[in-house]
Formats: C-alpha cells, sequence, structure tokens
C-alpha cells in the first residue's frame, strides 16, 4: 500500500511539474518616457512570417484589446504602427519516473536496486511578439510577448492565443500614461 502511495505522490509532482512547464508566459515592456495619452490610433505595419489564417487571428485579437483601450484602426498613417512577429519551435523534454525503490530517491532507507524509465517528449512552443512604434519618431515604444505549448487542435490554438493576447494587454499602456 506504501508502493502505490508513494507512486501516486510522485506522479501527481511530476504532472505539477509538468504542467507548470506548459503554462502560458506573457510579458510587456513600454517606455517610461512615451506619453501614451497621444495615440489614438493605429495602423498595422506587417506580420512576420506571413501566414493568412493565423494574421487575420493576431489581428483580430489585438484590434479586440485596442479597441476596449478607445484606439480606433486606421488603414494608414495612424499615431502609431503595429508589428507583430511569430515564431514556433520544437522542444524536448525528458522526463525520469523512479518506482521508489532506487534510482535518485530515497524512501525510508530503501535504495539500491530500484527501476528507473526516461521518457522522451517533443512539443511545439508557439511566440508571439507585438512592438507598438511611434509613428512619427519610429521609436518603439510598447512591446508584449506570449509564448505558449502549442496543441494539435486549432481551435484550442486559437483561444490560448485570445487568451495570451488579452493578457498582454491587460494593464496597457500600464502606469505609462502621462498627462
Amino acid at each position: 500500500m506504501n508502493q502505490i502511495r508513494r507512486t501516486a505522490l510522485c506522479a501527481v509532482f511530476i504532472l505539477a511539474a509538468v504542467g507548470a512547464t506548459f503554462a502560458q508566459h506573457v510579458k510587456t515592456d513600454f517606455d517610461h518616457q512615451a506619453n501614451f495619452s497621444q495615440y489614438k490610433t493605429y495602423s498595422w505595419q506587417e506580420i512576420s512570417p506571413a501566414n493568412s489564417l493565423w494574421d487575420a487571428r493576431i489581428k483580430n485579437a489585438v484590434d479586440t484589446q485596442l479597441a476596449a483601450k478607445g484606439w480606433t484602426k486606421v488603414d494608414s498613417g495612424g499615431d502609431v504602427a503595429i508589428v507583430a512577429i511569430k515564431t514556433t519551435q520544437t522542444q524536448r523534454t525528458l522526463q525520469t519516473f523512479y518506482d521508489g525503490f532506487g534510482g535518485g530517491w530515497r524512501w525510508r532507507g530503501f535504495g539500491g536496486m530500484g527501476e528507473a524509465a526516461t521518457t522522451e517528449e517533443d512539443y511545439k512552443e508557439g511566440t508571439l511578439v507585438v512592438d507598438i512604434y511611434d509613428a512619427k519618431t519610429k521609436q518603439l515604444i510598447w512591446r508584449g510577448s506570449a509564448e505558449d505549448t502549442l496543441s494539435d487542435k486549432e481551435d484550442k490554438n486559437e483561444k490560448n492565443l485570445d487568451k495570451g493576447v488579452a493578457k498582454m494587454f491587460k494593464d496597457f499602456p500600464a502606469s505609462s500614461i502621462k498627462g
């Protein structure tokens, strides 16, 4: 019975660690000297690399957040220019499971003759970076990035995109508004 508890405890611990590894990471930064109260309109410059399905999804997610902040999209000549860059890369994780009687962990004095199994898993990670430039000075005034594990299900990826962009713009433009 103790062996089952230990195995279950190890499995819960490992699942929690793996879950934390795959959590969405969102970061933002901004030019603390920028006067964000002067910006009311924006224009899209580019999304790189191009992929028409995801371009539209990214633009829609960002447009929704900026509209909620009172900003207006214009075809060209906005107060700011927006550039989005998206990338994907394959990551590899190794997980080693011990049976509780040996290997790397010692349980109540047991040790030495345990079994260990290591599994290898590849997964895709996607990153979206959204840059906002002052259109007149061409200076970067705000950057947001979201990084997450990609699913095999496109609808889940789209929901995660919306969630990541919402987190990105949650405090936009943060305490940077002057005036």
